[in-house]
């Protein structure tokens, strides 16, 4: 990502200009999630602060399988199948699964599995038209969205869960005293 161009939503190399604004967005949003966790030790990564919280490095894990997810659903116009959701099944639901099985990862770890979906997301993204983006089908409770709407979702869950990871960020530092 151009830092130079981090607060430009316009056009950007090899995509349409409704996938230059969308990936401007998503940009600007994966910068600042890492620059929230970019530093963290796997101790923090893994901190929770009751037995019924998520923890940094469930979120970071869950933002990737969001993705994933979304891969699936958008550029394959199909629901993923159980030997595709398995594998991320703690990442996605989170809970008792994620706390069992996601810990104990460096915050590379993390980043690398970012960065691996996003450049999936990207690579898909240069080959579809911006009508592509405005294309409907049914999504939750059988209402219509377009693509934009789901990819929108996607950069929207993780802006949701990064203000999870700044207050836990917060909370880790202060049990740490």
């Amino acid at each position: 990502m151009n830092l130079d161009t981090l607060y430009i939503i316009d056009q950007k190399d090899d995509l349409g200009l409704e996938f230059s604004k969308l990936v401007s967005m998503m940009n600007y949003t994966r910068v600042t999630t890492i620059e929230a966790v970019k530093d963290l030790t796997v101790d923090e990564l893994d901190f929770l602060y009751d037995e019924d919280a998520n923890s940094i490095g469930m979120l970071l894990s869950h933002m990737a399988a969001v993705e994933k997810v979304y891969q699936v659903l958008t550029f394959e116009n199909r629901e993923p199948s159980d030997e595709e959701i398995l594998p991320i099944l703690p990442s996605l639901d989170l809970g008792n699964l994620g706390r069992e099985q996601i810990k104990g990862n460096t915050i590379d770890y993390y980043l690398e599995q970012l960065a691996d979906v996003r450049k999936t997301t990207i690579a898909n993204f240069k080959t579809l038209p911006d009508e592509w983006l405005f294309e409907q089908t049914p999504f939750w409770r059988d209402c219509p969205a377009n693509n934009y709407f789901k990819w929108f979702h996607v950069f929207e869950d993780e802006l949701s869960h990064r203000g999870q990871i700044r207050l836990i960020k917060k909370m880790v530092f202060k049990h740490k005293g």
